[in-house]
């Protein structure tokens, strides 16, 4: 009989131990984002945060160098972006471009050896063009979503060829002859390892899918979607709570989701970052496909795009909001002066909410 009790509270200690061992550890810190009493807070593991401290490291910049000089486009052979600056200045920036993105390959990740820096041979310095141009972009055009802070190319890249987080278009996973894909019911790490929709990103971040989930009426009023298709959308919010480390109400109220009104600031700014993350892929990442070779494609063909990670990392702000700007201003715009920006462009809503204001008060896309 003592031996069975002895046996019988070792396994009853065992089971404890190993459910405790899935708990975290130490106790978890708040953060309040909303009025009090609303609920509005984030939960964080402080072993966590010190890991987001410790992988978002901003590199020293390299010391500026005086605008003075003739123009790079002057000196230098077939400059299509930069040509605007000083000899000086396109220097410094090359060489903080070849240490955020290829600082083992040097140079030689975009140019050929013996050919002079003037060839095209490689599809690296065709595409790095596009980028840059992108990332003034997102400077110049989108303040709504990259702030004071701005971005450069260290923000995706982190001193890799290609940022860590990208994605393609999903095929879809195998299934049994005869049975129709839907394309979810299986665990995804795109939609928070969930099985909801495994590929959330094609129809908000390529194309404009409405994401308005919660209709305005107690009936559908035909301005909503169906349950089943908001499915997409809560896959795209998964991404977007793991992509920048917080819950749902960092942008929303949990008493009323849909609710702009009653939702924080941050949901705003996210309304602007699916749209910013949709004109890249589409204006910026998608042109340069056919430069790609297949190792860079996915399996239907297409370039690897971003989304919300490739630049927050995990974290709510992509380098916990350092600035990334100040001591490269040349990314900060576009060299030639570009047609003022439609915002409504790429961004159509139903007609009864004919712009962004009407939008977020009825509780529109995101």
């Amino acid at each position: 009989m003592k031996t069975l009790t002895t046996k019988l509270l070792t396994t009853v200690g065992l089971g404890t131990a190993l459910l405790l061992g899935g708990c975290e550890m130490p106790p978890p810190e708040s953060s309040q984002w909303g009025y009090r009493g609303t609920g509005m807070e984030g939960l964080y593991d402080p072993d966590r945060l010190q890991d987001v401290a410790d992988n978002n490291v901003v590199p020293d910049a390299i010391p500026a160098v005086p605008a003075v000089g003739p123009k790079a486009s002057d000196i230098y052979k077939n400059v299509q972006v930069l040509g605007d600056l000083s000899v000086g200045e396109f220097t410094r920036l090359m060489v903080a471009v070849t240490q955020w993105v290829s600082p083992e390959e040097g140079c030689n990740y975009c140019h050929v050896a013996g050919e002079g820096f003037e060839a095209d041979t490689l599809y690296t310095k065709k595409v790095a063009r596009v980028m840059i141009q992108m990332t003034q972009n997102a400077n110049e055009n989108w303040d709504q979503h990259v702030g004071g802070a701005g971005v450069t190319c260290y923000t995706c890249h982190r001193g890799k060829n290609v940022p860590e987080y990208v994605w393609n278009i999903n095929p879809g996973h195998k299934v049994a002859s005869g049975m129709k894909n839907q394309m979810q019911n299986v665990s995804s790490v795109a939609a928070g390892l969930s099985s909801l929709p495994v590929d959330p990103f094609t129809p908000y971040l390529l194309d404009d899918r409405n994401g308005r989930h919660a209709g305005t009426t107690a009936l559908r009023d035909g301005g909503g979607v169906s349950m089943k298709e908001s499915e997409w959308g809560y896959s795209l919010m998964m991404h977007f709570s793991d992509s920048l480390g917080v819950n749902c109400t960092y942008c929303h109220n949990s008493r009323a989701f849909f609710s702009w009104d009653e939702s924080a600031p941050t949901r705003v700014r996210a309304w602007h970052g699916i749209r910013m993350v949709r004109e890249m892929n589409n204006e910026y990442v998608e042109p340069t496909t056919d430069w790609l070779p297949p190792h860079r494609l996915g399996a239907l063909g297409d370039a690897q795009k971003v989304n919300c990670e490739t630049c927050h990392q995990g974290a709510y702000k992509p380098l916990l909001g350092a600035n990334m700007i100040k001591d490269y201003p040349n990314l900060a715009r576009l060299a030639a002066a570009e047609p003022e920006a439609d915002l409504n462009e790429g961004m159509d809503m139903p007609e009864s909410q004919g712009d962004v204001s009407a939008d977020m008060t009825t509780g529109g896309d995101q």
